[in-house]
């Protein structure tokens, strides 16, 4: 059990049971609060360590809310938050990151990665409070899948470092990771943390290309209270709070030049400072960087610092793109079809063997990223058993794209055959067989539910994502499944 106490402010009712019902199978206590006086209410007589918090509420802007819990100087002040948006503009983001959330998700989020994201928060400071780091479950390590000898060559280097940087407790040689975008660089950076001897410490992962110019430097290094407008606190920074883990700064090619000497500096003597502050802390985190950029090249044309190149480049792990790698194409697409079909409660289609020479030869210019999106698409659009590539492979243009619901459910004869003349993508075939399934059951939401494979909970969610209505929907209010 992880005891962590969350406060999920949310006014959108299916969406709120849904995650809290996700948390509370993680072991995580939520409680829900659909306006935000019921959460001022709650955080007055109770004390949370997260509070997941919607952009928009009823009664009031939770940009605006933040702001007064920043500003408040109760016990709650320094909660730890994650904005939640259907919204997401750059904006917000910007001014929630500067009130201190942690993290700014963009609705519909995916459930998965709602968890995934608590998981890494809890590795950081403002967590620390109730929750020991631990070890990750052999289960949920990440894996290198692939049996080509480029692959074997990477997993051996990763062994190799590991070990290096185990001997090296207090200055251990930063690594240097490349390859093209998709191609499991963040994956590579994980594996090299759990194989080291500081795999049950701190992991800080820093998207470079993700954090607003204005906001990366706070990010990194921290701030002292009255720093800079909006300032309330005294914060830490990231690479403070990975103390002796890691910090991995992934897409460093995207970090201005300004922060690159920066960046060089507390590389080479060790020592970070936080903004405002005259105090150098010294930190013996370990530095894994990742690019998919030409940093050589890059250096020579000025867009990136040499002395800072020199210095992340003590070892380097050049990931190799996946159309290079033989058949490992094959065994990655055979494992992102089980996830796939375990996620969604599908059963595991078959790989005929036109459909195995189908993403044998495909280059996959996206690498692992775009061949499990292309595979799951696949899963969720294939009408029988053997998988079907015909409308999930990049550049396809079939004009009819047949989907079909439950063949199993005894409460349809036929199959749905939607036509179009445009592919699909993910969410509008979602919807497309929603809309049908309710056609066929004339908006009965407990008989669509069977004739789609799911719970009516899971189904609720999705009418609400989609904004469509059902005939029963206020018959559902009151299920809990």
């Amino acid at each position: 059990m992880n005891n962590l106490q969350i406060l999920l402010i949310e006014d959108e009712h299916f969406f709120a049971k849904a995650v809290s019902k996700r948390l509370e199978k993680e072991g995580f206590a939520c409680y829900i609060a659909t306006t935000l006086q019921v959460a001022q209410q709650y955080l007055y007589n109770n004390t949370v360590d997260l509070i997941l918090l919607d952009m928009r509420l009823p009664d009031g802007s939770g940009l605006d809310f933040l702001r007064t819990l920043r500003e408040s100087g109760q016990p709650a002040t320094e909660t730890a938050v994650v904005v939640l948006t259907a919204f997401g503009e750059l904006e917000d983001a910007v001014s929630a990151m500067k009130l201190h959330a942690l993290d700014f998700l963009k609705k519909p989020i995916d459930l998965d990665t709602l968890v995934n994201t608590i998981q890494q928060l809890i590795n950081k400071e403002q967590l620390k409070q109730k929750i020991q780091y631990q070890p990750t479950p052999h289960s949920d390590v990440v894996q290198l899948l692939g049996n080509s000898p480029l692959l074997h060559k990477v997993r051996q280097q990763i062994t190799r470092m590991g070990a290096i940087v185990s001997q090296a407790e207090y200055e251990p040689p930063h690594v240097l990771i490349l390859g093209e975008t998709g191609t499991g660089k963040d994956v590579c950076a994980h594996l090299l943390h759990h194989t080291s001897q500081r795999a049950n410490r701190p992991f800080i992962q820093v998207d470079c290309a993700a954090l607003p110019a204005e906001l990366i430097e706070a990010e990194l290094f921290g701030h002292e209270k009255g720093a800079y407008t909006h300032a309330h606190t005294t914060r830490k920074g990231l690479i403070e709070t990975a103390e002796n883990g890691t910090v991995f700064l992934d897409e460093v090619g995207e970090l201005p030049l300004e922060l690159q000497t920066k960046l060089l500096a507390v590389l080479g003597r060790r020592m970070v400072r936080r903004i405002g502050s005259t105090q150098e802390r010294r930190t013996e985190a370990w530095f894994i960087a990742a690019t998919h950029r030409p940093l050589a090249r890059w250096v020579e044309e000025g867009k990136f610092r040499a002395d800072l190149y020199y210095r992340l480049n003590t070892l380097t792990i050049e990931l190799p793109a996946l159309r290079h790698c033989g058949q490992d194409s094959l065994v990655l697409a055979q494992y992102f079809a089980q996830q796939a079909a375990q996620r969604y409660g599908l059963p595991v289609p078959i790989f005929s063997p036109t459909v195995c020479e189908q993403i044998l030869q495909t280059e996959w210019r996206g690498n692992v990223r775009e061949l499990r999106h292309t595979i799951e698409r696949a899963v969720l659009l294939s009408d029988t058993d053997i998988l079907d590539l015909s409308h999930a492979l990049p550049n396809q243009t079939s004009e009819v794209i047949p989907l079909s619901i439950n063949a199993n459910s005894p409460d349809i004869a036929e199959p749905l055959l939607p036509s179009t003349t445009n592919a699909l993508n993910l969410e509008q075939a979602e919807r497309l067989l929603i809309e049908q399934a309710l056609t066929k059951t004339a908006g009965n939401v407990s008989q669509a539910a069977r004739l789609l494979g799911i719970t009516r909970m899971a189904l609720r969610y999705r009418l609400q994502k989609h904004g469509l209505k059902a005939q029963d929907n206020d018959e559902l209010a009151t299920d809990t499944d």
